[in-house]
């Protein structure tokens, strides 16, 4: 079962239409820059209710305000390859871990530090 949900082609399938659905949000609410560093599609200048605490990793998109820092990018780039890795299941395995990030095996992974969890 893992085989078919995880690192698959259907996980690939989800993650680009995740990206699609980024593409999308991000393009119709950045007022700001819009540029590809790190292997993300990052949208700037999004309304903070537009994505989730400091942006959002949708697919290979993240989308944010101003929180770009290059610590920031490289924790993006990691929910970016859990993207691809779990598809649309994502969004669920994520939701299971919990909203507290010094408990999230996701946010854990990806750089509790780089993505400015810790102080």
């Amino acid at each position: 079962m893992r085989s078919i949900l995880f690192d698959s082609v259907l996980s690939r399938a989800g993650y680009l239409y995740a990206t699609l659905v980024g593409t999308v949000w991000g393009s119709l609410w950045s007022t700001g820059r819009v540029e590809r560093r790190g292997g993300l599609l990052v949208f700037r200048g999004m309304p903070n209710w537009t994505f989730g605490r400091g942006g959002s990793c949708v697919g290979g998109c993240y989308l944010t305000n101003q929180n770009v820092s290059t610590n920031v990018l490289e924790h993006e780039a990691v929910h970016k390859r859990q993207w691809q890795r779990y598809g649309m299941v994502f969004p669920l395995l994520y939701a299971i871990a919990g909203r507290n990030p010094l408990k999230n095996r996701f946010e854990i992974e990806a750089g509790l530090d780089k993505g400015g969890y810790l102080r």
